[in-house]
Formats: structure tokens, C-alpha cells, sequence
């Protein structure tokens, strides 16, 4: 029997996970984790077609209805990319079937009759340093985000105690995203190579890596952070020369 569409807001309200089939998305066992998560801080390293934009889109919609006068930023480093991140925050809603009618809808923000925001916003530094009381900053393609950007944007939590999720695909030994994930903060990480998306065949995969190279291939599909190929010195050599230790030989 179909549940009444009080019931269905309620088992919505109560798990994200709802929220994701409601929309048909299936999702995996790592995003059912995700989704249900109450962790503050979130890294998310995935292969490309993972999924992660999607989970994000949909914890920000359930965020914005289930938490009134919310505010939800999504944080993308071009202003394309923050089109799409919020087409699919728009799906995620209109999927939910409106448990809580829209107040203003554009092409980059939705707002609610509770209150609540979702603004999409590209990244610079002008265009976000207005807000504050952020409920959840979702930062997409975290990798090519500027470090300035990053740190102007992590005081908007400083009073709403709000979650940060930061996801992307490496892009290099450098940047705050990839200091971030291997620090000994206590970030919740996730990390998804595409052997672990059952959407991305093994056929596709090894087209890929024929046509990308093995350098590209890692980056892209395998989560792994890369040296540039034009580097004349890996990141750990440098840090290595830095290293006041001073092995003693026997003369």
C-alpha cells in the first residue's frame, strides 16, 4: 500500500536515504552512510560520476525543508558548475513532492515558505562574503577551489555551528583540500574509487585508461593525488629535505 504523503514526509524528515529514493537515485552503501551522517566536517574523494554532487544536492534540500530558516550555500569554483550543482538540488526537491512549498524560485536560489535558502553561488570572493549563519556549506570541486576562498567562507559556521562537506576529485599535491585530507583533523572522509560505483563498468574503465594515460586515469577514477608530470621534484621529496632529523652513519 502507498504511504500517505504525511507518512512519506515523515520517513523523509527522519532519513535522508528516503529523500534519495524518492528521486529514484538507488543510492550505494557509501551514500547511505553519507546521507545519514551527523559528522560536522566531510571530505569526500570520489571518482568522476560517483555520485557525490547528487548527495550533496540532496542533503542540502533535506536541510532546507526539515531545518526552518536554514540557510544552505553551495559553494562551486565556476559559475556552470553552479548552475548544475543546483539543478540538481531543484530535482531533489521537486522529487520530494513539496513538503514544503517553494517562496521564490531562480537559477541560482529556492527559497521556502519555512524560511529556508538554498543559494548556488560561483566562486568568488565578492559574491560570498555577504552571508552568514550558514546551516550547511557544501563545497563542489573543492580541489580547484582557492585556499582565500576557502578560509573567507569557513567563518559563516562560526555561529550557526553548521556542517561543511567538502567533495571533488584530486587535482595535484597541493591546495587546502588536499592538506585537508591528509591531516590528522577530524574530518569524516570518504573515499570512492570508481571499481566501487556499480554504475561504471569495467569496459569503460579500461578505454579510459587507454585513452587518459595512467597519470590521468589515477587522478580521475582511482582518488589518488598526484605529483604534476611536469614536477622535477615529488611533494614528498620536498618535504623530506625539510626535515631537521639528521641520520648518523658509522665512520
Amino acid at each position: 500500500m502507498e504511504a500517505s504523503p504525511l507518512t512519506h514526509d515523515l520517513l523523509m524528515a527522519l532519513d535522508p536515504v528516503e529523500m534519495a529514493h524518492a528521486a529514484d537515485l538507488g543510492p550505494d552503501p557509501w551514500q547511505r552512510k553519507l546521507l545519514r551522517s551527523s559528522a560536522p566536517r566531510v571530505l569526500l574523494n570520489c571518482s568522476r560520476q560517483a555520485g557525490k554532487s547528487t548527495m550533496a544536492a540532496t542533503l542540502a534540500v533535506h536541510t532546507a525543508l526539515y531545518e526552518p530558516a536554514s540557510l544552505v550555500l553551495l559553494l562551486s569554483p565556476s559559475l556552470r558548475q553552479s548552475q548544475e550543482l543546483f539543478k540538481k538540488a531543484l530535482a531533489s526537491y521537486r522529487a520530494a513532492d513539496g513538503p514544503v512549498p517553494s517562496k521564490t524560485e531562480s537559477a541560482l536560489r529556492l527559497e521556502l515558505e519555512n524560511g529556508s535558502r538554498i543559494v548556488s553561488l560561483p566562486g568568488k570572493q565578492d559574491t560570498v562574503r555577504g552571508f552568514s549563519g550558514v546551516q550547511l556549506l557544501v563545497v563542489d570541486e573543492a580541489a580547484r577551489v582557492p585556499g582565500d576562498l576557502y578560509f573567507a567562507v569557513r567563518p559563516m559556521l562560526a555561529v550557526s555551528g553548521g556542517r561543511l562537506l567538502a567533495l571533488s576529485t584530486p587535482f595535484g599535491t597541493r591546495g587546502w583540500w588536499y592538506e585537508a585530507w591528509r591531516s590528522d583533523e577530524s574530518w569524516e572522509r570518504y573515499e570512492v574509487p570508481a571499481t566501487h560505483v556499480p554504475r561504471i563498468t569495467q569496459e569503460f574503465l579500461e578505454e579510459e585508461r587507454r585513452a587518459m594515460g595512467e597519470w590521468w586515469f589515477a587522478q580521475e577514477y582511482e582518488c589518488q593525488f598526484l605529483d604534476a608530470e611536469t614536477q622535477p621534484f615529488g611533494r614528498e621529496d620536498i618535504e623530506r629535505a625539510f626535515e631537521e632529523e639528521v641520520e648518523a652513519w658509522d665512520l
